[in-house]
């Protein structure tokens, strides 16, 4: 199993459990729920439209992904 990492942009943030709904760049229809974030990111920084880097586990399983950097 290999790691594959993406780019996405922060649609929703749930800062009580720690999770944010993204949508994978370059797809209108692919949006990730509920994804856990990195707890080293700060709550400030995840502000909605923000772009996200991606780790997906199993690029099978989109469930199996975490958000590990944000950006502007």
């Amino acid at each position: 199993m290999s790691t594959e990492l993406h780019q996405g942009i922060l649609k929703v943030w749930d800062g009580v459990n720690w999770k944010a709904d993204v949508q994978l760049t370059g797809s209108l229809q692919l949006w990730l729920k509920a994804v856990p974030v990195a707890r080293d990111i700060a709550a400030i920084e995840m502000v909605v439209g923000r772009k996200l880097a991606i780790a997906l586990f199993d690029p099978s399983n989109p469930d199996d992904a975490a958000v590990i950097a944000v950006w502007t």
